[in-house]
């Protein structure tokens, strides 16, 4: 599932209702609420919604959501609209359905509205998971208003006291088509055609980007086509919760203004490395690694660089600091890593499927660096933290990640695992 589609569907709460909603919780309860915890006799679970992040702040809402399963009680279907309140923003509202026909197949639809400011439409599709049959494919319809991001300037020591705030609209449409030359080699095509509005922030108190950085390169509406190609090794035993194996891809790739072959406005190449130990039958250790490189750049928008903040690692582009708001750090190259202890503490049976909860603490480091020839590793930024993950095997991960960094704590919720 997407970044945006995943981040809001407030999982890691949809796990706590189940633990809730297990038969000896529900029992404590008076009687009335507990018919309403109970999937026998609710017509929905509802689901409390507290949505933390450092860029956006707290969202407060209810998610009456519906869980559709299988004869093996394996969720294939969550239905979870809501309604929300955000301080910024007002009240709004949301429809979200998440679908996983098999496990070969995937997609999710997502569309909302707040009073003021954003709004989103996001629908993605992922065909060919398993690499059993010959080709890949997964494609996406992205709208997104989004009201919260951040700029601090250009540079792995960027202040904070020259925080600003900006509107990113975003339209874009993105396919990725990969051949499977065995199960484990894969050779993928990435073609993404967007449209990038930076527009004046909306955040009391916090500078609009326009005031600080009125000369920054890539405000105002800006077009872009990307082209990448992606060798893939993965001997992964599960494209969502793996426990053992790695997987192993080198990019490269050119951007235009317009057109698919048109003049260049920049390249990038890298590396992103996963692997995954399977330790007892309780603990999985999870590493990540990942490089991006901009060899040619020619007037590049500054939301085209390679990045570092936030919780989650987008193949060939940002990458998590997670002690630190999405998109905190910019500049022409970047380095990341994570280590996380993934162990799994309780395991129970709740909303008509099965529930495992995983504490996971987790170390991020990352920089953003100018030259290509200079050290990748010689200022990092360091994040500890704890993580609380909840699973319904074999399709669903929702996650509490809570770092602690350099400019103090961050919290993230949101669903699949961040690497």
């Amino acid at each position: 599932m997407g970044e945006r589609a995943g981040r809001r569907l407030g999982m890691a709460a949809l796990c706590v209702a189940g633990l809730v909603a297990s038969g000896a919780a529900r029992a404590a309860l008076p009687s009335w609420i507990g018919r309403w915890l109970d999937p026998a006799t609710a017509p929905f679970i509802p689901v409390p919604e507290i949505d933390v992040d450092p860029n956006s702040g707290t969202t407060l809402g209810l998610i009456p959501t519906w869980l559709v399963t299988d004869d093996k009680s394996q969720i294939r279907k969550i239905i979870a609209p809501d309604v929300i309140h955000n301080p910024n923003f007002g009240w709004g509202a949301r429809g979200r359905i998440f679908a996983y026909p098999s496990q070969d197949t995937q997609w999710s639809l997502v569309a909302g509205a707040k009073q003021r400011v954003e709004s989103e439409f996001d629908f993605e599709y992922e065909a060919g998971r398993l690499r059993d049959t010959r080709w890949s494919f997964d494609a996406s319809v992205v709208y997104d208003r989004n009201g919260t991001p951040r700029f601090y300037g250009i540079g792995n020591q960027s202040p904070v006291i020259d925080e600003t705030n900006y509107t990113d609209q975003q339209k874009y449409v993105q396919t990725t088509l990969g051949w499977n030359v065995t199960h484990a080699w894969q050779i993928g095509w990435t073609l993404r055609a967007r449209e990038v509005a930076i527009q004046p922030g909306s955040l009391a108190r916090i500078a609009s980007i326009q005031t600080r950085f009125a000369g920054l390169l890539g405000i105002g509406v800006n077009h872009e086509v990307l082209n990448r190609v992606e060798i893939t090794y993965d001997t992964r035993n599960d494209a969502t919760m793996p426990t053992r194996g790695g997987a192993y891809a080198i990019f490269g790739g050119v951007a235009s203004r317009e057109g698919i072959f048109n003049a260049t406005l920049y390249s990038v190449a890298g590396f992103d490395g996963r692997q995954f130990w399977h330790v007892g039958r309780e603990a999985t250790i999870a590493a990540h690694v990942a490089l991006r490189y901009m060899p040619g750049t020619s007037n590049v928008p500054f939301w085209s660089l390679s990045s570092i903040g936030g919780d989650r690692s987008i193949l060939g582009e940002a990458q998590p600091l997670r002690g630190f708001g999405t998109g905190r750090f910019y500049g022409r190259n970047s380095f990341s890593s994570s280590l996380e202890y993934r162990r799994r503490v309780l395991s129970l049976n709740a909303m008509s499927t099965h529930i495992d909860v995983e504490l996971t603490p987790f170390i991020d480091v990352g920089e953003v660096f100018a030259h290509s020839r200079g050290s990748p590793v010689a200022h990092l930024h360091k994040v500890g933290g704890l993580g609380f993950r909840g699973l319904a095997p074999p399709f669903v991960v929702g996650y509490v990640d809570i770092g602690y960094g350099s400019e103090g704590a961050a919290v993230f919720t949101g669903i699949n695992y961040p690497f």
